[in-house]
C-alpha cells in the first residue's frame, strides 16, 4: 500500500508510553551480562534475554528463528513479511550489557524523575522496546509493507563482537540496517574502530642486590612510555576524518615483575589505538613499529614484541547518502522539529560487521551507557519509537 504522511502521523501518534516502559523494565530486569572469557552462567547471560526477546516477537506475529553463536549464547531474529516489492530493513540490537561491578543498584529498576534506570536502560535495551513498538503499531494499523523487516537480539556486542559477526556471515540479510546504540537519537553513519594489543619489553631476572648482572623490563618500559609521549599530539596534527575527526591512543594497563626483590624480566603494557574508517591494524602496527624500532637501534640490550590484538573493532563509515540514514534524518526532523546533520558515534559498534550498510541512531547518552548510573529518559524512549516507525515506513512503505 503507499503510505501518506498522514497515515504516518496517525501511526507515530499511537506509540503507546506505557507499553515502551513495561517491556523496557522487563528487559532491564533480565541480567544478560556478558560473560566476556568467563563460561556464561544461568541468570547472567544473553540466553535469558534472547528467549524473552523470541516469546515477544511471536506474540506480535513476527516469524522467530535464531542461531547459537557460542552455548548458551544465541542471536535470535523476527521476520515480518513484506510484498517483496521494497528492499529488506533490519533494526538490530545487542542483548548483553555491561558488567554490574560496584554497582548494586543496577536490577533494582527505577522509574522515576522521567528516567527508566538500571543496568541496559540505555546500552541497548531502550532501543529493543521501540523496536517491539514499531511492529505492534504495524499490525495495530493493518500496515502490509512493500519491504521485509527484521528485527535482530545480538549477543556478544561488548566483548568481541562475534553475533554481529555471525550476522555477516550466516544472515540474515537485509538491504539497510539501524543498530539503536545511545547516540542521543543522532544519526551516526560512523563511528571509529579500535586496536588494543599488549607491547612487551623483555629482560633478565637476577637479585635486586645485583642489579647490574640482570636487565630491568621495566626500566625498558618506561622508554617505551617516553617514545610514545608525542603520539596523541601526531594523530591530532594528522589530516581528521570529516565526522569521527582524529585518531586517539591509550596506554591502559601496565604489568611487570615477580617481586620486589627481583629484577622482572617481562613487562607489558595493553595499549589502546581509536582507529578511523580507513586504519587496519596493520597501520597501526606500523605506527607502533615506527616509534619502538629506534629504540633497538639506540640500546643494543632492547627487545620489544607486539602481541596479537586483544580487541579488533573496525570502523564503520557509509555514506550519508544511504537510504537508511536518509530516512532517520527525515524522521528525526519531523519528530523533533530540527534538521540535523549526520554525526559519528564515539565508541565501536557491531554496524562494519553486519554485512550491509548499517547506521546507529537510539535513545539514550553514551555517557550513562557502562556508569553506575545508567538511565533513558522517558521522553527519548517516546521520540525513538516514533523516529523508528516514520523511517521504517517511508523506507518500506
Amino acid at each position: 500500500m503507499d503510505l501518506d504522511d498522514t497515515l504516518i502521523d496517525e501511526l507515530m501518534n499511537r506509540v503507546d508510553n506505557r507499553f515502551l516502559i513495561d517491556r523496557l523494565k522487563e528487559m532491564v530486569a533480565i541480567k544478560s551480562e556478558n560473560p566476556f572469557d568467563q563460561e556464561p552462567v544461568v541468570g547472567f547471560r544473553e540466553k535469558e534475554m534472547a528467549e524473552y526477546y523470541a516469546q515477544q516477537m511471536h506474540q506480535l506475529g513476527m516469524e522467530v528463528s535464531s542461531r547459537e553463536v557460542r552455548p548458551g549464547r544465541p542471536n535470535v531474529f523476527g521476520f515480518r513479511k513484506g510484498t517483496g516489492e521494497g528492499p529488506a530493513l533490519m533494526l538490530a540490537g545487542h542483548l548483553d550489557t555491561a558488567r554490574t561491578d560496584g554497582y548494586p543498584e543496577a536490577y533494582n529498576v527505577q522509574e522515576s524523575d522521567g528516567r527508566i534506570c538500571g543496568r541496559g536502560a540505555c546500552d541497548m535495551k531502550a532501543a529493543l522496546a521501540a523496536y517491539l513498538e514499531v511492529v505492534r503499531l504495524l499490525n495495530q494499523g493493518s500496515i502490509k509493507l512493500k519491504g521485509h523487516l527484521y528485527l535482530a537480539g545480538i549477543m556478544d556486542e561488548e566483548y568481541q563482537l562475534l553475533g554481529s559477526q555471525d550476522v555477516g556471515e550466516n544472515g540474515p540479510r537485509a538491504d539497510q540496517g539501524i543498530i539503536g546504540e545511545p547516540t542521543g537519537l543522532s544519526v551516526c553513519p560512523a563511528n571509529k574502530g579500535r586496536v588494543s594489543t599488549f607491547i612487551q619489553t623483555f629482560g633478565k631476572a637476577t637479585h635486586s642486590s645485583v642489579p647490574e648482572q640482570g636487565e630491568n623490563a621495566i626500566i625498558h618500559m618506561a622508554t617505551v612510555i617516553q617514545a610514545f609521549s608525542g603520539y596523541n599530539d601526531a594523530l591530532l596534527k594528522a589530516r581528521p576524518h570529516p565526522l569521527c575527526g582524529h585518531g586517539r591512543f591509550n596506554p591502559g594497563v601496565i604489568r611487570g615483575g615477580v617481586q620486589v626483590n627481583m629484577v622482572p624480566d617481562l613487562c607489558e603494557l595493553e595499549v589502546d589505538r581509536r582507529t578511523l574508517p580507513g586504519e587496519t591494524q596493520e597501520h597501526v602496527y606500523a605506527e607502533f613499529r615506527a616509534i619502538l624500532d629506534p629504540l633497538t637501534r639506540e640500546n643494543p640490550g632492547f627487545r620489544y614484541h607486539i602481541t596479537a590484538p586483544t580487541w579488533l573493532v573496525p570502523p564503520n563509515d557509509i555514506s550519508a547518502n544511504e537510504p537508511g540514514v536518509r530516512s532517520l534524518l527525515t524522521a528525526h526532523e519531523k519528530v523533533m522539529g530540527q534538521r540535523i546533520q549526520p554525526a559519528a558515534f564515539p565508541g565501536g559498534s557491531d554496524a562494519p560487521h553486519m554485512g550491509f550498510p548499517t547506521v546507529l541512531c537510539g535513545p539514550g547518552a553514551i555517557a550513562q551507557a557502562h556508569s553506575t548510573d545508567e538511565y533513558v529518559t522517558k521522553d527519548q524512549l517516546t521520540s525513538a519509537a516514533k523516529m523508528y516507525i516514520h523511517a521504517v515506513l517511508h523506507f518500506l512503505g
